[in-house]
């Protein structure tokens, strides 16, 4: 099953929707990769390139907050250092099969696909909103 970009997923925020569309290109990248499970040096690769990019997205993401003075700036970047994680151990499981197995494509989905959902929807609104409020002082 692939990652989807929907408006459950939307912040408002156009720098870091778009950059969740990428991410979620490359997880999709990686996943099309896990389908053919003699092709470890190609998943390897898709892994690397998910990780890059993430790391850029994070960095976007952090910068914002900063900028912002975000009050749940540590949270949220202990929220990223999770993922950072769970991509190692993705890396060190693949690197000790023979391919992207089953087990790995199914760790994708809940390392990456489910944990990305579910940041999105709660830690990366949050920033949005705060941002947005913050922003338009006379609404509050």
């Amino acid at each position: 099953m692939y990652a989807e970009f929907d408006d459950s997923l939307v912040t408002g925020n156009d720098l870091i929707d778009s950059q969740h569309k990428e991410l979620i290109d490359k997880i999709n990248a990686l996943l099309v990769k896990c389908e053919n499970q003699s092709d470890k040096a190609g998943a390897i690769r898709m892994l690397d390139y998910l990780s890059d990019y993430t790391e850029f997205h994070f960095s976007a993401e952090e910068k914002l907050q900063e900028e912002i003075s975000y009050p749940g700036i540590n949270e949220h970047k202990a929220k990223h250092q999770e993922l950072r994680q769970a991509v190692a151990e993705l890396h060190e499981m693949l690197e000790e099969q023979e391919g992207p197995t089953e087990e790995f494509t199914q760790q994708v989905q809940k390392q990456v696909v489910e944990w990305l959902y579910y940041h999105i929807k709660t830690f990366d609104r949050s920033v949005a909103e705060y941002k947005y409020m913050n922003s338009n002082p006379e609404i509050i």
